[in-house]
């Protein structure tokens, strides 16, 4: 079903191996503005490709890349690899470090309704159109979006031990995490990746708007093209591939923060009532505990107040038929119906639209937005669980934008893959299984 190649990648010249931390950058839609600005500094850094400044910023990051290219600082492989990929990580309150392994390759750029790329959740339009931009600008990609298959014998892990034992990269990224990458070249061995994913559907966990972007610039390119085949470098798409069976799979929640709303506390707690339980709490710190273990709660905070809310059981059944079942009592959906669609006026239809609708991990910095009067609320979520995901993908349906954040976060900046053609080709027959 899925259709994988190895990649002909652009990476950083060998001279600057030793300073690859300094190169590398968080990814598009998670780089925060302190970091942006940090990472701007450095003129060699990846975030000048991924996440342009300027009045045109594609066509800064095209003019850069071109330098860049001119210069030798990025130089492209000879011989297509597949790049393995493992990050090391710990988490708060988890005894132990975990590893979550997978490998970098590029898939075709198929079509949603092809179902062998499936999706979980809706996008945000802007950041689509964004991504779209870049890619048709450059041609190249900087970051890989994440997918993940099924596969009970773990085939392939034995071959990506054994490769990571020589690794091309071994840093500590902005997240504490440890990245270690190593590359695979023989053919034989490059062969028994293709059979394994060749009969899988791909989830996608990570990277809906870029994904999304390379189906756009896939259309478009084929529409131009009279002699299309499906073998053109526009084709594919560069993603990082695990196994979604292991347990280093870790789905973080991601909240929500509102602006622009003028109304007072008192006033958004009587609406929020008429569906939800409320209950005031002592300590915003205790959001996250006391939410965790209820179904359709969540932690509202508004200024320096914080609240514990819940829905009301009777009101479930008040989402209209064309909400899903496998949807329907997931927390997120009863967040984006009940809070923003009924009480906030914005329909679900046009919250991706959205300008008043923010997207935030880190609670911290949500109470900091609305203490500081940036932002007029915010809702503190949990997370969702991996067999959530899978069973949404599988019924072909979607969740709400952002609802699931898969940690640790890739890197941009590792590898870059070029959908320009010459740079492209290769004899790729002799990979096939």
């Amino acid at each position: 079903m899925a259709e994988i190649l190895p990649i002909k990648a652009w990476r950083y010249h060998e001279n600057l191996r030793e300073q690859i931390e300094d190169l590398t950058s968080p990814l598009f839609d998670v780089v925060s503005t302190k970091q942006r600005e940090a990472l701007y500094n450095n003129p060699l850094n990846s975030i000048h490709i991924s996440v342009p400044l300027g009045d045109d910023p594609a066509m800064a990051a095209a003019n850069c890349l071109v330098q860049w290219k001119k210069d030798g600082i990025l130089v492209q492989d000879r011989i297509p690899g597949i790049y393995v990929y493992y990050q090391y990580f710990r988490l708060p309150g988890h005894e132990g470090e975990s590893c979550r392994k997978g490998f970098v390759a590029q898939i075709k750029a198929y079509d949603w309704d092809e179902n062998i790329v499936l999706r979980h959740e809706s996008t945000i339009a802007k950041a689509v159109n964004d991504r779209v931009d870049l890619l048709e600008a450059t041609k190249i990609q900087p970051s890989a979006t994440h997918g993940l298959y099924e596969d009970p014998l773990f085939s392939l892990e034995a071959y990506m031990d054994k490769a990571i034992e020589d690794p091309i990269y071994d840093l500590e990224d902005y997240q504490g995490v440890r990245e270690v990458m190593a590359t695979i070249q023989d053919a034989k061995v490059i062969s028994e990746f293709l059979k394994v994913i060749n009969d899988k559907q791909i989830i996608l966990a990570d990277g809906h708007h870029r994904y999304e972007g390379a189906i756009a610039y896939r259309k478009s390119m084929r529409e131009a093209n009279p002699h299309h085949t499906g073998n053109e470098s526009y084709n594919f798409h560069m993603m990082y591939f695990t196994n979604a069976l292991s347990k280093n799979l870790k789905i973080l929640p991601t909240h929500r923060v509102f602006m622009g709303f003028r109304m007072e506390e008192e006033e958004l707690l009587e609406r929020i009532s008429e569906f939800f339980f409320v209950k005031k709490l002592n300590d915003v710190e205790e959001i996250e505990e006391l939410i965790l273990q209820k179904k359709w709660a969540f932690g509202l905070v508004i200024g320096e107040h914080a609240y514990k809310i819940r829905l009301y059981q009777e009101h479930i059944d008040e989402m209209p038929p064309s909400i899903p079942e496998v949807v329907k009592n997931l927390d997120l959906m009863v967040l984006h119906y009940f809070l923003i669609d009924r009480i906030l006026g914005i329909p679900l239809e046009q919250q991706r639209f959205s300008d008043q609708i923010a997207y935030e991990r880190n609670l911290g910095r949500c109470i900091f937005k609305t203490i500081s009067g940036e932002a007029s609320f915010a809702v503190i979520t949990k997370d969702i669980s991996m067999n959530q995901v899978l069973e949404v993908c599988k019924s072909g349906h979607t969740m709400p934008q952002k609802s699931t954040y898969f940690y640790p976060k890739t890197l941009s900046g590792l590898l870059f893959a070029s959908v320009e053609e010459s740079e492209f080709e290769f004899p790729y027959q002799i990979f096939q299984p």
